[in-house]
C-alpha cells in the first residue's frame, strides 16, 4: 500500500495483482468447448478488473504504445471500441479442430467472431475485443509482375488482375495462449512454465504465479498475418489442391531486399506457388509470423552478421550456427510446435505443396496431424550469391531434407489425383 498526498488529506492507494477474493468472479474459460458462450469470451479489459479473465492485455507489445497515448492524454483510458461494421469480410470456420483443446492452444479460434458470439455480453457492458480481424485486399509485388511477363503466372481477372494486382483475403491474429495447453505441447509442468514466464519478463505479469485460476495469457509478443489466395472453401475441400508457405519475418530481406539470406526470394516463390495453385482451382496460404531473426530479435541478428563476417576466414557455412549460438546462447527460438495452430484454425488437414525446406516446420505440421504431400525447395536460381553460406550451412546441419516428397506418401492415391504428373 502507498500513500499519496491530496491537498491536506492523505489518499491511500492499494496495489494488488488481482481483485478482492470476495469480489465477483470473472466469466470462466472452458478451453475447447464447441459453444462459444460455454467456452467463454477472452476479456483482457483494463476498465473493469472484475471482468478480466485472462493475464495480460490485448495488442501484445503494442500495449506500451497504448500506455503512452493514455499518459500523454491522447487516448481516454476508458475508451470502448465501437465494433460497428468490423465483422470478418470472409467466413472462416468453425472447423472440428476449433473444439479440440490439443489442436489449438496459442490463438482464440473464436477471436474474429466476438461481435456475434458474445453480443449479449457486450451489450451487458463487458469490454470484449476481437483477437482476429479478417479483411480483403489487393497486393502487388514487382516480382509477381515479372512472373507474369515471363509467362509463369497469368492474369485471370479473379485471382490475378491486370497490372499484377493479387486478390487476397487476409487475417491478422493476436496470440492467445492457453497455458495448460502450451505446457502440454512443450512437455513442461504448467507451474514451471508460469514461473519462468514471470521471471523472464522481469515480473511484468504477477498473475502468472498468483492467479492459477486464470488459464489464458495474452503474451506481449507479435502475432501473425495470414494471406489466403483463391477460394477459401478450397482449403477444406479434399478434391482441390492446397499450397502453403509458412514464413517467419525477416524485415531486412522481406522489406528492404537484403541479399544475405533467402527470405524475400522464398516468400515470393511461395506466393507464386500459391497463385498457381489457386488458378488451378485450389487455394494458397501464406502464414507470416512475427519472429524476427528466428525469434532472437533484429539486434541479435545484426550482431551475428558482424560476428560471422569478421571471423577469421570470413563468413563460412561451418560457423553459421555456431556464431548465432555464441551471441544468443541458442540457434533458434521460434518454437515451431505452436505454429500449426493457425493451420488448424483454417481447417487444413492436408497440404499438397508445402513451400519450405525446413524440417522443423515440416515435423511440427505433420506431428500435429496434417498431411504434407510434397515439399517444394527454393530454386537455385532464386538464391542470392551472398546467401549461399546460409543454404550450405543449413544443408550441413540437417536443417532441411533435399527430397521433396516423404517416402510414405503414394502420390497417385492422394485426393484421387496423380500429383506426380
Amino acid at each position: 500500500m502507498t500513500t499519496e498526498k491530496s491537498g491536506s488529506k492523505p489518499k491511500h492507494i492499494v496495489l494488488t495483482s488481482h481483485p478482492s477474493r470476495f469480489g465477483p468472479k470473472p466469466i470462466p474459460i472452458q478451453w475447447g468447448d464447441a459453444d462459444p458462450l460455454k467456452r467463454g469470451p477472452i476479456i483482457g479489459t483494463l476498465m473493469n478488473s472484475a471482468h478480466r479473465n485472462v493475464i495480460g492485455t490485448h495488442s501484445g507489445s503494442y500495449g506500451v504504445y497504448r500506455a503512452l497515448a493514455v499518459a500523454s492524454g491522447r487516448l481516454q483510458s476508458d475508451h470502448r471500441a465501437d465494433l460497428t461494421n468490423t465483422s470478418p469480410a470472409a467466413h472462416i470456420g468453425p472447423h472440428p479442430s476449433w473444439f479440440d483443446p490439443d489442436k489449438i492452444i496459442s490463438l482464440d479460434p473464436f477471436g474474429a467472431l466476438v461481435g456475434e458470439a458474445y453480443r449479449s455480453l457486450y451489450e451487458q457492458g463487458y469490454d470484449i475485443l476481437p483477437t482476429i480481424a479478417v479483411t480483403k485486399a489487393h497486393i502487388n509485388m514487382p516480382e509477381l509482375v515479372d512472373a507474369i511477363e515471363a509467362g509463369r503466372l497469368r492474369i485471370d481477372g479473379t485471382v490475378m488482375k491486370s497490372g499484377g494486382d493479387l486478390v487476397v483475403t487476409k487475417a491478422a491474429i493476436e496470440p492467445v495462449w492457453h497455458l495448460p495447453g502450451i505446457a502440454k505441447r512443450l512437455s513442461v509442468m504448467e507451474s514451471d512454465l508460469r514461473r519462468v514466464l514471470f521471471e523472464q519478463t522481469g515480473g511484468m505479469f504477477p498473475e502468472l504465479v498468483t492467479r492459477p485460476d486464470l488459464k489464458v495469457f495474452l503474451p506481449p509478443i507479435g502475432g501473425m498475418t495470414v494471406y489466403i489466395i483463391g477460394d477459401i472453401a478450397a482449403i477444406t475441400d479434399p478434391n482441390r489442391p492446397l499450397a502453403v508457405r509458412v514464413h517467419d519475418e525477416c524485415n531486412g530481406s522481406d522489406v528492404f531486399g537484403s541479399d544475405i539470406c533467402t527470405c524475400r526470394p522464398y516468400l515470393v516463390h511461395g506466393i507464386e506457388a500459391c497463385v498457381e495453385t489457386a488458378q488451378e482451382g485450389g487455394a494458397g496460404i501464406i502464414v507470416y509470423l512475427r519472429k524476427e531473426g528466428r525469434a532472437l530479435g533484429e539486434v541479435t541478428k545484426f550482431l551475428v552478421y558482424n560476428a560471422r563476417k569478421r571471423q577469421e576466414g570470413g563468413d563460412r557455412a561451418d560457423a553459421y550456427f555456431a556464431r548465432t549460438e555464441c551471441v544468443a546462447g541458442v540457434q533458434d527460438m521460434r518454437f515451431q510446435e505452436l505454429m500449426p495452430d493457425v493451420l488448424h484454425w483454417l481447417g487444413v488437414t492436408q497440404i499438397d505443396r508445402f513451400i519450405s525446406m525446413s524440417n522443423m516446420k515440416y515435423d511440427a505440421i505433420t506431428q500435429s496431424g496434417i498431411t504434407i504431400v510434397e515439399r517444394v525447395p527454393i530454386p537455385d536460381a532464386l538464391i542470392p550469391a551472398d546467401a549461399k553460406v546460409e543454404i550450405e550451412a543449413k544443408k550441413a546441419a540437417g536443417y532441411y531434407t533435399e527430397g521433396v516428397v516423404p517416402d510414405d506418401v503414394a502420390l497417385a492415391d492422394v485426393k484421387g489425383r496423380n500429383l506426380a504428373e
